[in-house]
């Protein structure tokens, strides 16, 4: 049995349905079962026989054998192995509507908590699993936090997270459930710098699921955050993570702005703090919220060559508020927006919105990426159209770039002035003819500058 399961758990490539049928004839699953109950002296034993089920149940004829051995499963789940264990939790997912979920999910559940990382890794994904059918999520969490230790609280509530994130209605029940009160619960109910930590990981996480701005402000993390990052006691790592949580905290929450930008004032936290409004400003309801007024930080920013990180940070924060990959914002923002840029520029020693673009296209290759991602955004309005025909430099550059670090967001940069050039009075005037000319063959050229197609080089081979 150990040298068939090992050729078996080792075969290169996918077993064929035959291939399985073959060794289970040989081999039934019973046998296999009792065999993982001994102990031989053979080292390896357990993990090979492990692996081989592994690889059998996965196929098709593999699997329409596990219903009939379903007390066996229970067994497994209960089994003091952990390699067992976590084999029986990766079994029940191939029994997805099959399973008993009053049975299996409270051991799920047990081994979150106090089994090792392993087997809780498996446990968490095969309840994410379940979670998917609409019956699994009648079963509720039960109060864990007075009965769990510090790292089993911190599994379960990673395991709510990745519940959250399934879907919207999964969310919802989430939601109506109260699971999300344990992440704030156990925010609250410590001072132990690296549990905060760990669960504003998790809200980090939370924060990247398409639903969250639904589902998550109903909570009293607003507030949370605000304390966080205006608290003279917290933790510069607590602040600054706080910070990019709520960067990605995409609705209209004027006192979470409001905190982000007094922070601008601690040189240890303006980088996260511009990078929270980009993400921010990403939106364009964000945006409204950003450009008044807070956004005059970060449009300073991007135009300082004196602090290379904060510069490069505020750029892309600045591509993002400005819409780069949405429509451009309108009335008093879209304003408040070229106000800023021009104030910024008059304060400065080259007066102009052009000389300033100018300056940022002439820096390092991840400088000018930022600066074309913001010029990318900016050109869609008829004054940054202006500002960049102005200066013949800008336009050598954008169409020439070297540094392949840059030359996508190059080419990305001169198709977004292309296309505003042809929307423009511009393109009739006959002064502007040869920078459209220009412009138009840059384009062409594509994003790696190829003028022609490649051709093969074919030569007479000597003495033929």
């Amino acid at each position: 049995l150990f040298d068939a399961a090992f050729e078996f758990a080792h075969y290169p490539g996918v077993q064929n349905e035959a291939s399985v049928k073959e060794f289970l004839d040989r081999f039934p699953l019973p046998v296999i079962f009792k065999a993982l109950q001994t102990d031989p002296d053979i080292p390896g034993f357990e993990n090979t026989l492990v692996t081989c089920l592994e690889r059998l149940f996965k196929t098709k004829y593999g699997a329409s054998l596990i219903p009939q051995y379903m007390p066996v499963l229970q067994v497994g789940l209960k089994a003091d192995s952990a390699v067992v264990k976590s084999l029986a939790c990766k079994t029940v997912l191939c029994l997805l509507e099959n399973v008993q979920l009053v049975v299996i999910y409270p051991l799920l559940l047990d081994y979150i908590i106090n089994s090792d990382d392993e087997v809780a890794h498996a446990a968490s994904e095969t309840i994410k699993s379940l979670a998917r059918f609409p019956d699994a999520m009648s079963i509720i969490f039960p109060n864990l936090a007075a009965r769990c230790s510090s790292l089993a609280r911190v599994r379960v509530l990673s395991l709510v997270v990745k519940l959250f994130s399934i879907s919207r209605n999964v969310a919802s029940e989430v939601k109506n459930s109260g699971l999300l009160d344990l992440l704030e619960a156990e925010m609250k109910g410590t001072k132990d710098t690296l549990v905060i930590l760990n669960v504003l990981e998790l809200y980090y996480e939370l924060m990247e699921v398409e639903h969250s701005s639904e589902f998550v402000p109903q909570t009293s993390l607003i507030q949370l955050f605000c304390s966080i990052i205006s608290g003279s006691s917290t933790g510069p790592y607590e602040k600054l993570r706080a910070m990019m949580i709520s960067g990605r905290l995409l609705s209209k929450v004027k006192a979470l702005i409001s905190a982000i930008d007094g922070s601008l004032n601690d040189n240890d936290a303006q980088e996260a703090a511009i990078d929270a409004l980009g993400q921010i400003g990403s939106t364009t309801k964000g945006a409204h919220l950003v450009l008044s007024p807070a956004a005059r930080h970060v449009v300073a920013s991007a135009f300082d060559r004196n602090a290379h990180g904060k510069q490069l940070a505020a750029l892309h924060a600045l591509a993002n508020i400005a819409g780069e990959t949405r429509p451009k914002v309108d009335g008093k923002a879209e304003e408040s927006l070229r106000c800023l840029i021009y104030d910024v520029a008059a304060q400065s020693t080259k007066l102009t919105p052009s000389g300033l673009f100018l300056v940022v296209l002439q820096q390092s290759s991840e400088i000018r990426l930022a600066g074309y991602r913001t010029l990318t955004a900016l050109v869609a309005r008829p004054w940054c159209l202006v500002e960049i025909l102005s200066k013949a430099e800008i336009i050598n550059i954008v169409t020439d770039e070297t540094e392949k670090i840059a030359m996508e967001a190059r080419y990305n940069c001169c198709k977004s002035i292309h296309e505003a050039f042809l929307c423009s009075n511009f393109a009739d005037d006959s002064r502007h003819l040869k920078t459209g000319e220009k412009l138009q063959e840059a384009v062409q050229n594509g994003p790696y500058m190829s003028k022609k197609d490649a051709r093969p080089e074919v030569m007479t081979g000597e003495g033929f």
